[in-house]
């Protein structure tokens, strides 16, 4: 067995042979996964791009394209292409891969290439087309083993030898009946085991967990994860089989759904790429910056109102920035655990509530602990039990109200139908810092002077 290994060698020896001739490069690629060539591809130019899939067979080809990353625009790569190269890539791709790239084109790009594909390979990619790109539908290949419920076992086996010839792999056979409704799945091992005159009706798992097309690919990503599956059947409101959805599909999704996540946490639009320049970076901080300095604001003006108290205690100004730290940093650990929770359950009522309760009551034992610590160093570093008092229940409180807010603010915006992850750690920095100065300066007003 032939084992791949990439480190940063590989993209020096690589580079290398595309200064040489045909042969030496084309030698040097098949030491090469297709999934390696497409890495790689990130740190070369398009023209080396274009020469290295002239080079390779169809075959590989089409399982570097698929393979490469959406921000390494496989879609210019194809256009690129001379038009027979590409409709032989295109046709060699499954139908969702091959949708995929094709969806990311211009509307008269998309129909060249489709007006040079065969009408069945153009149907079933258009029909793709028509779904929204993040639903079952999307995600779904509509090549897929197909019986009918009527079939025996001899019939059966010789009807998913016919199909299977045009396909690459698959772990589940879906039965269907005459009207191609979909009516559950069978699976290799119980076909094969079966008496020579048992018929499929009697095998089939008539409660195999299906997805509708318009069902949201977090939702698919789900179910398959949930119930151990390989691939998960996609049926239409009149539950004709329309085709599947496959586990390596489901990676890709949870993969982008959990960078986005970070992403959007982070304050960073999800439409800027992890490879793009300076400038698109740019573009998509900066407006959440400015939201951000918009908030800091309020923060400030909290300040400027107890200003009087800090020009009596000054010590207070060096305690400012770790309540406020603290705070956020424990606001920000809710969120993270809140937003994944709302992204693999859907939380009810009732669950919503404990999950608040249960951020509560660790913001108040960490803070407690936190607040403590720092009473003690006050007490022996600036000789003032009192002061420590102060900075231990502004610590409490503060850690409190980043535990709550940090719980609540997302599960509240999911209810209302906004994305929890993109605003949410912006309005929990407000809260903690402003309730952070406004419990520690408050405080001291009050028991300091």
């Amino acid at each position: 067995m032939q084992s791949f290994e990439l480190d940063k060698t590989d993209v020096s020896k690589l580079k290398q042979a595309i200064g040489g001739d045909n042969e030496l490069l084309k030698a040097t690629l098949e030491e090469y996964h297709a999934s390696e060539i497409a890495i790689l591809f990130e740190s070369i130019s398009k023209e080396d791009r274009q020469r290295i899939i002239n080079l390779l067979d169809v075959e590989t080809a089409s399982e570097v394209i698929a393979e490469m990353h959406e921000e390494s625009h496989p879609e210019e790569l194809l256009l690129q292409l001379h038009p027979e190269k590409r409709i032989e890539i295109v046709e060699e791709l499954d139908y969702d891969d091959a949708t995929d790239i094709i969806s990311q084109l211009e509307e008269h790009e998309q129909k060249e290439i489709l007006e040079d594909l065969s009408e069945h390979d153009a149907s079933s990619i258009r029909t793709l087309l028509s779904y929204d790109e993040e639903t079952a539908g999307g995600l779904m290949n509509t090549q897929v083993i197909r019986i009918n419920l009527n079939l025996t076992k001899k019939d059966a086996i010789d009807e998913i030898i016919r199909q299977s010839e045009e396909m690459e792999e698959f772990y589940t056979v879906n039965v269907v009946d005459d009207e191609n409704t979909f009516k559950g799945v069978v699976s290799l091992k119980d076909i094969i085991k079966a008496k020579g005159n048992a018929k499929i009706t009697e095998m089939v798992n008539a409660d195999a967990v299906y997805v509708k097309a318009e069902t949201d690919q977090e939702e698919v990503a789900r179910l398959i994860s949930q119930y151990n599956l390989t691939s998960i059947p996609v049926v239409d409101d009149h539950m004709k089989l329309l085709g599947r959805v496959t586990f390596d599909d489901v990676i890709d999704v949870l993969e982008d759904e959990n960078t986005e996540d970070i992403l959007k946490i982070s304050g960073v639009s999800e439409d800027e790429e992890l490879s793009g320049n300076w400038i698109e970076a740019v573009k998509s901080r900066l407006p959440w910056l400015i939201i951000n300095l918009g908030t800091a604001f309020l923060a400030s003006a909290v300040i400027r109102h107890f200003d009087p108290t800090i020009d009596l205690i000054p010590l207070l100004s060096a305690y400012m920035t770790i309540i406020a730290g603290m705070g956020g940093n424990a606001a920000t650990q809710a969120l993270a655990v809140t937003v994944r929770r709302i992204s693999l359950y859907d939380l009810t009522d009732n669950q919503a509530y404990r999950a608040v309760l249960k951020e509560f009551t660790v913001g108040l034992i960490n803070g407690a602990v936190n607040g403590l610590i720092v009473l003690v160093f006050a007490y022996f570093f600036d000789h003032s039990l009192m002061l420590g008092v102060v900075i231990f229940l502004a610590m409490t409180g503060n850690m409190i109200i980043a535990g709550i807010t940090g719980s609540g603010i997302p599960l509240i915006l999911k209810r209302i139908g906004i994305d929890p992850a993109i605003a949410s750690s912006i309005i929990i920095t407000t809260f903690t810092d402003v309730f952070g100065f406004l419990l520690l300066l408050g405080l001291a007003s009050k028991l300091l002077l």
